[in-house]
C-alpha cells in the first residue's frame, strides 16, 4: 500500500467530529475574525504588560530579591493603562467565545448547508461536536500565542528569567482561561442553536456576558442582603452576609475564573474566600507550592468545567431535537 493509499484510508477512518472541526477551523484561521481578534487582544496585552514592566521597574530598589516578580507582570497595573493583563484577559476574553460560537450553527441554517451537511456521511452529533471543538481549538491558540508573547516581552523588559514553577503556573493559568472562554463558546452555541439569526444570538451572549461582568458584584450583593440581612444587634449577621454574598458570587463563571486565576498567579495567596483576622495572626508569609495553589483553587476549576458540559449539552440535545429541512 504506498502512502497516498495509507492517508486516503486514515481519512476515512476518522471520526466525523474531526472532519467537521479540521474544516472549521481552517475557516476560523482564514477568517477576518480570527485576525481582528488577535490583534485587539495582542494590543491590549503589550499595552498592559508594557506598563507593567514600567511600574516594576520603578519599584525594583523596593522589591530586590522578592519572588513572583516574573508573575507580577500578570498581575500588577501600571500607568496610564487602568488595568492589569489578568483584569484585560478576564473581561475581554469572553468575546473570543462568543466571536466563535454565535453562528455555528444558525450561520449554517441561514446559508442553506446544514441539510447537505447532516446529509454527509457522519452522525448527525459530529456536526455540533466539530464545531464546537475547533471555536475550542481558535481559542486556545489565540490566547496561546498572546500569552507567549506577552511574556517573550516581559521577560526582555525586565531581564528576568522565569523558574519552573513560575512557568508553570503561567501554563495551568492558561489553561483555566481557555476554560473560562469554552463556557462563553459553549454558550454561544446554545444561542445559535435557539435562535434563527446570529445577529440576535450575538447579541443575548454579549448581553448576558456584560451584565455578569459589570453587574455580577452588585447582584450578587443584592441577594445576599435578601437572603441573610444583616441585623445591627448580631455582629455575625455581618460575616453571614458576607459568606452568602461570595457563594452566589460564585454562580457566575467570571467569579469562579477570577478566583482561580489570582491565585495560580499570586503564589502568596492562601485563600479565595472569606479571611478573617484570627486567619491573618496565625499566617505565615511564604509562598505556596504550586500544587498547593492548584488544590485550593480546585473547586473553581471544576465549577468552570461542569458548567461548560452542562451548558454544551443543553446546546447538543437542541440540536438533536431540532428538525432540519432542506
Amino acid at each position: 500500500m504506498t502512502t497516498i493509499e495509507r492517508s486516503e484510508v486514515w481519512i476515512r477512518r476518522r471520526p466525523g467530529w474531526a472532519v467537521i472541526a479540521r474544516k472549521e477551523f481552517a475557516d476560523h484561521l482564514l477568517s477576518v475574525r480570527f485576525t481582528a481578534l488577535l490583534v485587539l487582544l495582542g494590543l491590549v496585552a503589550l499595552a498592559s504588560v508594557y506598563a507593567a514592566a514600567g511600574a516594576l521597574r520603578d519599584a525594583a530598589p523596593d522589591t530586590a530579591g522578592a519572588s513572583g516578580m516574573f508573575l507580577r507582570l500578570f498581575t500588577v497595573r501600571g500607568e496610564p493603562v487602568p488595568f492589569s493583563f489578568l483584569t484585560f484577559v478576564g473581561f475581554l476574553a469572553p468575546i473570543l467565545g462568543i466571536a466563535f460560537g454565535f453562528d455555528a450553527v444558525n450561520g449554517e441554517r441561514a446559508q442553506r448547508t446544514l441539510p447537505r451537511l447532516v446529509a454527509q456521511p457522519i452522525h448527525r452529533d459530529d456536526v455540533i461536536n466539530g464545531k464546537f471543538v475547533a471555536g475550542l481549538a481558535t481559542v486556545a491558540l489565540i490566547l496561546g500565542v498572546v500569552t507567549l508573547i506577552v511574556a517573550g516581552l516581559g521577560i526582555v523588559l525586565l531581564g528576568i528569567t522565569p523558574t519552573a514553577a513560575e512557568v508553570l503556573r503561567l501554563f495551568l493559568w492558561y489553561l483555566v482561561v481557555t476554560m473560562f472562554v469554552g463556557v462563553w463558546l459553549a454558550f454561544a452555541t446554545l444561542c445559535s442553536v435557539w435562535m434563527s439569526r446570529a445577529a440576535t444570538a450575538a447579541l443575548v451572549a454579549i448581553g448576558v456576558w456584560l451584565v455578569l461582568a459589570l453587574f455580577g458584584a452588585f447582584f450578587a450583593r443584592i441577594a445576599a442582603d435578601v437572603i441573610s440581612p444583616i441585623d445591627p444587634a448580631d455582629p455575625r449577621s455581618a460575616l453571614e452576609n458576607v459568606r452568602t454574598e461570595l457563594a452566589v458570587a460564585r454562580l457566575s463563571p467570571v467569579t469562579l475564573y477570577e478566583e482561580a486565576a489570582v491565585a495560580l498567579l499570586t503564589p502568596e495567596l492562601r485563600s479565595v474566600g472569606l479571611v478573617t483576622l484570627a486567619q491573618l495572626d496565625r499566617a505565615v508569609v511564604s509562598d505556596l507550592p504550586v500544587a498547593q495553589s492548584l488544590l485550593l483553587v480546585w473547586p473553581q476549576i471544576v465549577g468552570l468545567v461542569a458548567v461548560t458540559v452542562v451548558i454544551f449539552a443543553a446546546a447538543y440535545v437542541s440540536f438533536m431535537r431540532q428538525e432540519i429541512r432542506a
